[in-house]
């Protein structure tokens, strides 16, 4: 695993991680579900609205890139 797939990695897990609990809470506090409902709507909302990170090897080296929904395209990190 090269430096920059873990630091996508990371970004990854930070974001989801960040995401998951936001909604987790926000499903909790305002909706009516209950038990194992509360966190199976967090994983759906964060796995769909967080942003995707790559690794991927081009021609002039290895770059880092990221795919969200609310943003056009595909965007070069760093």
């Amino acid at each position: 695993m090269t430096k920059l797939q873990l630091r996508a990695f990371l970004y990854q897990l930070g974001c989801f991680a960040i995401l998951f609990v936001l909604f987790r809470y926000l499903v909790m506090r305002y909706s009516g579900l209950t038990g194992f409902w509360v966190p199976f709507v967090g994983f759906v909302i964060a796995t769909f609205i967080g942003p995707k990170f790559q690794a991927v090897k081009t021609n002039d080296g290895e770059k880092l890139f990221m795919k969200w929904i609310f943003i056009k395209g595909i965007r070069e990190i760093g």
